[in-house]
This record gives structure tokens, C-alpha cells and sequence, in this order.
């Protein structure tokens, strides 16, 4: 009988400790910031699986953007419980035959790409084999992924012969780091010709910006029928980029033919990111072409994006070192505009795009009210995940 009672109470107590509310639990405010906004996200999502809102399992760019921010927290500050957690979530998706719950190959999706990031790191700390075959079968699906003339990926293959500027940082850099890691540096040249086909079909002469999108075949609805370009430049697609190059640029040797492109293109990004830099607020705009305009809004994504990129790009030496003005203005300006903290300590973060794209079953037209009108919300992990790294950018520089 006593068994049984102890049992009931224990289940009793294991029910109220989950149901306790997020706002139950404390954050120090004495913490780094990219501590703060890692362990308020953990009290929101106590599984790592949730993170992204999400209610059941998914493998998707989302969970390898905040996980990898969170693994460099760990890499910075030794916080086991960091790690465990961002474990966890690669424990649960990965198979002992190295297959992916919720990932399908032939999809030939760049967005699936992402999240296989994390795996080198857990590969390397725990050794398990299953990892090291999730990684290859990531990498053949460059093999097989639908390719333009030019050798352009297409960002999906439900998107036929589209290049996306959000495609180059969910492939790239894992293409990189998996040719440096593995010793095959033909695919390179391959990594350096993504950004810089993308970068021709997408680059707008009249203002020295890169649209969201291009088809190149001319056909979509969204499409210009000249350029095959999109109608506008979306803020995150440029932040995508800019993180795109910046992080891949680490994994490509300097004596590789062509990555004087790479730099050359993330100049020109740092050179309109500070021409477009809010002066009151350090933010930028939703819609990078129609900055100030009547409906559009400073947008936190995009901000920690480009914070991030600028601070990185300055430290490994890719950009003038006048940049880091331009750095520090926008992280400040982010933690006065776009950073609330509740009275337990937890970190919010406010004003982020839910998500915009182009085309698909719903028809996103990509016209600027399309892009001034989709969903604003709280704690999007496209602005907490670039938080935390330019977070993690400025600690360092404080160091």
C-alpha cells in the first residue's frame, strides 16, 4: 500500500513540475546574453524537439540554426546542460542506420540540409557511427539535387530551376564543412559556384542588392520576364546570405581559385547593409528596397542576421574593420528595440517574420504588400538562433 501511495505522489509531483509555466522558472540576468536567450529557450521548449513552435518531430533548418548557436554557447562557456540538450534532438531524429525522421531524400530540399550542421560536432564528441552515416547521406543528396544549366541548385524540387538566397545558407556551409572535414576539395569549386550564380541571377544593378529570388527559366508567376527575378529584396534573404558566406568562407581554403568572389560579394553586402542601417535604431527594414516606406517595419531577423555576419566577417578579416561601427550600432540598437525580459529573467524577442516565401499551393507573390503582411511573432528561431551567435560575436570582442 505505501508503494502505491508513494507511486500516485510521485506521478502527482511529476505532472505539477510539468505544468509549472515557463514564466515559473528563472533566468539570471547576470548571465551573457547568449546564455539568457539559450536558457530561456530551453524553458520554453524543456524538449529540444519542440523548438520552432513544433508539436511533433520534424527535421527542418529551424532546429539546426538554434541548436548550432546553442552548441557554440557550449563551445564558449562548458555548460553540459547546453549540450545534452542540443544532443537530444539529434539522439531522437537519428537512426542506428544513420536514416532521419521526417527527412526524405528525394524531396531534394536544401531547407533539410541545414540541421545536419550539428551532427559534425555530436559525431566528433560522442562517436556514435550513426551520425557519421547521417552526414553521408545528407552530402549524396548533392549528387542527385536538381541542378540549372549553370550548375545552380534549385532551392526544392517542387520549385523547378528557382534559385533562393535562404537556399545558399541551408546548403552551403554544410557542403563546405563537409569537404573540409572529409578531405574532398574538388567540391569546392562546386560551393564557390552556388554563391556566385545565385548571385548573378539575383543582383539588382539599379541599387546593388540581391533580390529574394530568380527563376531562370522565366516562368513562375513571381517572375520577371526579362531577369526571372523577384519583385523585391527581402530582408532575411539577404541575412541568410550574408551568414551563408561568412560561414562557409571559414571552411574554403585561401588558396582556392574563385573564393575572391565570395569576398568580393560579401563586401558589396556589407557595403549596402551599412548604407541601409537604420540611423535611430540600427535596425534594418523587412523590405530592404523600400526601407522607410510606408508599411514596412524594422524587422528583428534580418538585424541579428546582419550583426552577426558583420561581426564575424570583421574578425576573420573578409571586410574593412570599419564595419565593426556598423556591428555594434545594430547589436545595441537590437537589445534597445527588439529585446524584452519578463520579471523571472526569460528573454523575448519581438518584431520577427513568421516566414515569406515564393509561389507554393497558397500563392505567395512576393509584391511588397505580400512581404509588409505576413505574420509577426514573437521568439522566432530565424531572429533567437543569429541572436545568440552575434551574442556570442560581441562576448568575444569583450574578452
Amino acid at each position: 500500500m505505501r508503494r502505491i501511495l508513494f507511486y500516485n505522489f510521485f506521478i502527482l509531483a511529476l505532472l505539477v513540475t510539468i505544468a509549472l509555466p515557463a514564466s515559473s522558472r528563472q533566468v539570471d540576468s547576470k548571465l551573457p546574453w547568449s546564455v539568457r536567450m539559450t536558457e530561456s529557450e530551453m524553458i520554453r521548449y524543456p524538449e529540444s524537439w519542440q523548438l520552432d513552435f513544433q508539436p511533433k518531430l520534424k527535421w527542418d533548418y529551424c532546429h539546426g540554426l538554434e541548436l548550432g548557436a546553442m552548441l557554440d554557447v557550449y563551445d564558449m562557456y562548458g555548460d553540459k546542460k547546453i549540450r545534452d540538450y542540443a544532443i537530444a534532438y539529434a539522439d531522437t531524429m537519428v537512426h542506428d542506420d544513420g536514416t532521419i525522421t521526417a527527412y526524405k531524400l528525394t524531396d531534394y530540399s536544401l531547407d533539410r540540409i541545414n540541421s545536419g550542421k550539428i551532427l559534425f560536432r555530436i559525431y566528433e564528441q560522442t562517436k556514435n557511427p550513426k551520425y557519421k552515416k547521417a552526414l553521408d547521406l545528407l552530402y549524396s543528396q548533392f549528387a542527385g539535387q536538381p541542378r540549372n544549366a549553370d550548375g545552380g541548385f534549385w532551392h526544392k524540387k517542387i520549385y523547378p530551376h528557382q534559385m533562393w538566397l535562404d537556399g545558399l545558407y541551408m546548403g552551403a556551409p554544410f557542403y563546405a564543412e563537409y569537404a573540409f572535414r572529409n578531405n574532398l576539395p574538388q567540391d569546392y569549386a562546386d560551393v564557390i559556384n552556388q554563391f556566385v550564380t545565385c548571385a548573378r541571377h539575383t543582383y539588382d544593378p539599379k541599387n546593388g542588392l540581391y533580390r529574394h529570388a530568380a527563376d531562370v527559366s522565366r516562368t513562375e508567376r513571381w517572375a520577371d520576364p526579362v531577369t526571372g527575378q523577384s519583385k523585391h529584396s527581402w530582408g532575411r534573404a539577404m541575412g541568410w546570405y550574408a551568414m551563408a558566406l561568412v560561414d562557409a568562407l571559414e571552411f574554403i581554403p585561401k588558396h582556392e581559385a574563385g573564393r575572391d568572389s565570395l569576398l568580393a560579394i560579401l563586401d558589396n553586402i556589407a557595403v549596402q547593409v551599412k548604407q541601409l542601417q537604420d540611423p535611430k535604431t540600427g535596425g534594418w527594414y523587412q523590405v530592404l528596397d523600400k526601407s522607410g516606406e510606408k508599411g514596412n517595419y524594422l524587422e528583428s531577423s534580418c538585424s541579428a542576421m546582419f550583426v552577426y555576419s558583420l561581426f564575424k566577417a570583421v574578425r576573420l578579416g573578409y571586410i574593412d574593420k570599419s564595419y565593426l561601427g556598423v556591428a555594434l550600432k545594430g547589436y545595441k540598437g537590437f537589445l534597445d528595440n527588439f529585446i524584452e525580459v519578463d520579471g523571472n529573467g526569460l528573454v523575448t524577442i519581438t518584431k520577427a517574420c513568421a516566414v515569406a516565401g515564393l509561389g507554393g499551393k497558397v500563392y505567395r507573390s512576393g509584391d511588397y504588400e505580400y512581404y509588409i503582411n505576413e505574420t509577426i511573432r514573437n521568439n522566432d528561431p530565424k531572429a533567437v538562433g543569429p541572436f545568440i551567435m552575434a551574442s556570442l560575436e560581441y562576448e568575444r570582442l569583450q574578452k
